[in-house]
């Protein structure tokens, strides 16, 4: 099979291409440089790329550079900054998948006749075409990929989703890999560690004071920039009250940010937007399937109505703008976003 191979520099995507070479596959690698910004952390770094290039030499295999800037700009930079200025909490690394790496690239590889394209997620796909968690649960990275498709399904592997992350870094090591101790990228790519999210966004939207109030309206403290509150959020929210109080509700329109007990937090049903099932199709209504609402968060049981997510007991509710994703054991049917 000829593969081509997303190798972003760092240690599980360098294994990844050695895996499919060991398989005996005709490997290409390919590194997408998406942001051409400031950076400072995160992927796609020019650090990152020439350790790609260097680690496809080792490999002995050819390295290419497909820039993609402008994709990367609308498809999760733009929407990064809208949702923030609407109040909601996005998810880029979603976008980033569902726009650029399963559907931007997937197109470039079909128009260079390429039969698959892998990248190093910590994921599994099924000969049958369905999405699994990868077999480490403490790198699984379903979560982000909920936005696959069963056409993207056939045509995407992920060679180490069925390794645990010390092997991993093991086989780098055997292979001499120049990535086999690298640190792994956790901020989003395009954020500076020095400037933040304040930075970054203060130069794309404008950022306003908001007033926090509780439940009786009552004002309780004020806040710099009522655009980077997350509901859920506990820090940064005034103080004074003797409990803990979390952001509960997030009204950029009036500038307001409503505050309240953990209980207040709790929810039974999550309605979602832009839905997507990777299995093929929504689950019956009133089927019994876990949820999670982080990358890492706790699967927490619930049944599906047909429109929305309803938990089996009240949970915390998710922020406004970020990801659900719907599980049957270990696969992934679907998902979306949180109203």
């Amino acid at each position: 099979m000829r593969v081509l191979a997303a190798l972003s520099g760092g240690v599980d995507s360098s294994v990844a291409a050695a895996v499919l070479l060991a398989e005996g596959h005709d490997v290409v690698a390919v590194t997408m440089k998406l942001w051409g910004g400031a950076q400072d952390s995160g992927c796609c770094s020019v650090g990152d790329v020439e350790d790609a290039r260097r680690v496809a030499q080792q490999l002995g295999i050819a390295h290419h550079v497909f820039n993609f800037t402008d994709e990367f700009d609308m498809h999760v930079v733009a929407p990064y900054a809208d949702a923030h200025a609407a109040g909601r909490t996005p998810n880029p690394c979603v976008d980033c998948n569902r726009h650029l790496k399963f559907d931007r690239l997937l197109r470039r590889a079909d128009q260079l006749r390429f039969d698959a394209v892998a990248t190093g997620h910590y994921a599994q796909v099924t000969a049958d075409h369905r999405l699994l968690r990868g077999a480490d649960a403490s790198k699984d990275q379903s979560y982000v990929l909920y936005a696959l498709t069963p056409a993207q399904l056939r045509r995407v592997c992920f060679p180490i989703g069925h390794l645990a992350k010390d092997e991993v870094r093991r086989r780098a090591g055997a292979l001499g890999l120049r990535t086999a101790g690298k640190a792994e990228s956790q901020d989003t790519c395009f954020v500076t560690a020095s400037g933040g999210r304040v930075q970054f966004l203060g130069d794309r939207i404008d950022l306003h004071p908001g007033r926090v109030v509780d439940a009786t309206g009552t004002e309780v403290g004020r806040v710099p920039a009522i655009e980077l509150i997350t509901v859920g959020q506990r820090r940064g929210l005034g103080g004074g009250a003797r409990e803990r109080q979390y952001a509960v509700a997030v009204d950029v329109p009036t500038r307001t940010v409503r505050v309240g007990g953990l209980d207040e937090l709790g929810t039974a049903r999550v309605e979602l937007d832009d839905l997507t099932w990777t299995s093929g199709g929504a689950p019956r209504a009133g089927a019994v399937v876990t949820v999670q609402a982080s990358a890492h968060g706790p699967a927490l049981a619930a049944r599906w109505d047909g429109e929305a997510v309803c938990y089996d007991r009240p949970a915390r509710r998710p922020a406004p703008g970020q990801a659900l994703v719907v599980y049957d054991g270990d696969e992934v049917l679907g998902g979306g976003t949180v109203r």
